[in-house]
């Protein structure tokens, strides 16, 4: 496995600079910041990424504050005790994308985030203290717990809130399979854990975060565009 400055010294010199370089990597939030945020902007960010996938992401961000105000702004309790009646009514709101399985979504995980909020005070809290070197066990509990958030759903979600995680994109995949690293299946148990591995490792040897981490191998790797890698 490559060390993570010959990493980033391929990806500075594509990038014309180390100082270039930092322009263009994201920080995700502070651990207080992830913390304080209020449980419905994280359910919001949740359905937006679900609505998101396998469309046109320019159109549903123009579209999310209608979705602000049909959904009162993702109050969780409310959404929970919307009847199926109520929700389908919604579901053919022409403010919104009418997509009657998606909006499902967004009350299931407003269940869901009712649990974290009753198990651990705050989901912004709970997500805070979840471990980085456990990325991949956090999103196999929004895959198992919620709804549609499996895949790159989940860590696109995560990534939108502010927590710190890679994300499993194709020049990430790239990377990994060009190094040999991982030879199966992308989201098999054995090549997560690998990969899992592998960041944390780079995480210890440069000391930044997952996310600065992803973005920097996307940036030395393949097409040479990070995107939301």
């Amino acid at each position: 496995m490559e060390k993570f400055h010959t990493i980033y010294s391929r990806a500075a010199q594509r990038k014309g600079s180390e100082a270039m370089l930092t322009l263009l990597l994201s920080q995700p939030k502070s651990h207080r910041q992830l913390a304080e945020t209020p449980s419905n902007e994280i359910l919001s960010e949740m359905s937006k990424k679900v609505f998101q996938s396998g469309f046109v992401w320019r159109v549903v961000r123009n579209k999310w504050p209608d979705f602000e105000e049909v959904f009162w702004h993702f109050d969780i309790n409310k959404l929970m005790m919307m009847p199926d009646d109520m929700l389908e009514k919604k579901a053919t709101d022409p403010k919104i994308i009418r997509n009657l399985n998606k909006v499902r979504t967004i009350r299931d995980n407003a269940f869901m985030l009712h649990d974290i909020v009753q198990a651990h005070g705050s989901v912004g809290q709970w997500l805070a203290d979840w471990p980085a070197e456990d990325t991949i066990g956090l999103w196999a509990y929004l895959k198992q717990h919620g709804a549609r958030l499996g895949g790159n759903t989940g860590p696109y979600a995560l990534r939108a809130v502010g927590k710190d995680t890679f994300i499993l994109s194709r020049d990430i995949e790239a990377y990994f399979r060009a190094h040999k690293l991982i030879d199966g299946g992308l989201n098999s148990k054995r090549s997560l854990s690998t990969i899992q591995n592998a960041f944390n490792q780079w995480r210890k040897e440069s000391g930044l975060s997952l996310q600065e981490i992803s973005q920097t191998i996307a940036y030395a790797t393949g097409d040479n565009v990070a995107g939301m890698a």
